[in-house]
């Protein structure tokens, strides 16, 4: 294997790479032009493979959050619910989904084929929601939402890192925001689906419309599972029968421009579980964990988005489909939003932005009962979502130099958020209804709170980059890796 660098000889990379391993593939020295060509290529297969993992994401999501549809069509009489049981039923699947996360992250790091593993999680959710159409107890169903948290965790942090072994840090965001985007697309789009089949198939066979929808979109699932065992990439160290050799060698070349001088190289196996500890004993790993726990608290809103349209006093059907335009507008926003951080380079304020955006929603939410102003309101927390994106593109970007322990703390961050789901499912209890003041002002207050956390980490990240540069100046070193704010 050569050592010399990819753009020539004596030329180093911008964040300082770490040497090859002998089993790297051979990548002829190209110059610029010849390198942003088949860099160019690389991409758009790449994104091309990303798009459908945005695909199996929307199924992800509808499928955990379908509930909330069927309740307005009979799922909490037929299944004999009481009280605060449906609040349970949807804070349950969050527990399962605390607990897989890490381990699942720490498994698939190890993996030569996270294609398959990714694709036989998804085909097993989607049985789990066949299995909830033919629930008859609200006990049976209660198991099947902890089994779907199980089997759904293995998603969303497993693409989320997968995306970070194939792009660098300034391309990043905009495919984060892409992938996480799903989640307001299935919003709006499963409001829509979800519509029609109760509409339409309500009776049909014996079986009232919430139990088609679990039956339908569970089916859908598993025909999406059984494509993406062939469509889903690998890792770039992986063979690949969808890249010419210099595409994957210079996928597998990028990555060890990322990796810093003296970290773990971006090939290299890892030892048992080092990457684990050192995400357990970092403390921006919990930090971030607490701020994204009162993130997602204060994004609640999100899983009782039809309760809080049917507040406005129209049927079912109707309800549903006025949950769609916010998250349209919602999702053409992230992409916005994504793309001139990665632009800039700027995290914080384009988290903390839509966040206030959202606080904005609240309070005109809980000032007003006017069905037109109620309905705006619903514009405003539908930018929402967009912080948690950047946020974990920001978590990406400040674990970048190792990759055992960004997928732990990726895995981590996000299991930790979770918990501001299973709390926050309480947050919305029928009898705060229909103005539901104290649920909104607890999401201010976690919204806030959540702010000045990413304020307080965002200081700490800028007085590393100046004792960073302080040390360059001092030792006449050439610039190295400095955090985003």
């Amino acid at each position: 294997m050569s050592d010399h660098p990819l753009l020539g000889a004596g030329k180093s990379s911008h964040y300082g790479a770490s040497d090859r391993s002998s089993d790297s593939p051979v990548l002829p020295e190209y110059d610029e032009q010849n390198r942003q060509m088949v860099e160019k290529r690389l991409l758009r297969k790449l994104d091309l493979r990303v798009a459908f993992l945005v695909l199996i994401y929307i199924m992800n999501c509808m499928d955990r959050t379908n509930a909330a549809a069927a309740r307005l069509r009979g799922l909490e009489e037929d299944l004999g619910m009481t009280g605060n049981q449906f609040n349970t039923l949807m804070s349950i699947f969050y527990v399962g989904y605390l607990l897989t996360q890490t381990p699942s992250n720490m498994f698939l790091d190890r993996m030569t084929r996270p294609s398959l593993y990714l694709s036989s999680c998804m085909a097993i959710w989607g049985a789990i929601t066949v299995f909830m159409g033919v629930a008859q107890t609200y006990h049976a169903s209660l198991i099947l939402r902890l089994m779907l948290g199980f089997v759904e965790a293995a998603f969303f942090p497993g693409a989320i890192f997968l995306l970070s072994r194939w792009y660098k840090r300034d391309e990043l965001g905009l495919r984060t925001a892409l992938l996480a985007c799903g989640s307001s697309i299935s919003n709006a789009f499963s409001a829509l689906i979800a519509s029609g089949i109760l509409a339409s198939l309500d009776g049909a066979l014996g079986f009232t419309g919430w139990r088609w929808l679990f039956f339908v979109e569970g089916t859908l699932t598993i025909v999406v599972a059984v494509s993406a065992i062939w469509i889903l990439p690998d890792f770039p160290s992986s063979p690949s029968v969808w890249l010419l050799p210099d595409e994957q060698a210079l996928a597998k070349r990028r990555m060890e421009e990322e990796v810093m001088v003296g970290n773990e190289h971006e090939g290299t196996p890892v030892d048992g579980w080092s990457g684990l500890v050192e995400a357990l004993t970092d403390w921006r790993v919990w930090w971030l964990g607490v701020a994204l726990i009162l993130m997602d608290a204060s994004l609640s809103f999100r899983i009782f988005f039809p309760t809080l349209s049917a507040t406005m006093g129209y049927n079912s059907t109707i309800t549903l489909l006025l949950c769609a335009p916010p998250w349209i507008l919602g999702t053409a926003t992230s992409f916005l939003v994504a793309r001139h951080s990665d632009a800039t380079g700027d995290r914080f304020w384009h988290t903390a932005g839509p966040l206030f955006v959202a606080i904005v929603g609240f309070v005109i939410s809980f000032s007003t009962m006017n069905t037109a102003v109620r309905y705006l309101s619903l514009f405003f927390m539908a930018q929402a979502p967009v912080a948690h994106i950047v946020s974990l593109t920001w978590v990406m970007n400040t674990f970048s130099q190792s990759r055992s322990k960004r997928a732990a703390a990726i895995a981590l961050i996000n299991a930790m958020s979770s918990l501001g789901y299973i709390g926050s499912s309480y947050f919305w209890p029928s009898r705060w209804g229909p103005s539901y003041t104290n649920s909104y002002v607890m999401c201010i207050l976690t919204s806030t709170m959540s702010i000045v956390m990413f304020w307080v980490f965002r200081r700490h990240l800028s007085r590393c980059n100046k004792a960073a540069e302080a040390e360059e100046l001092a030792l006449g070193l050439h610039k190295g890796f400095r955090y985003l704010l």
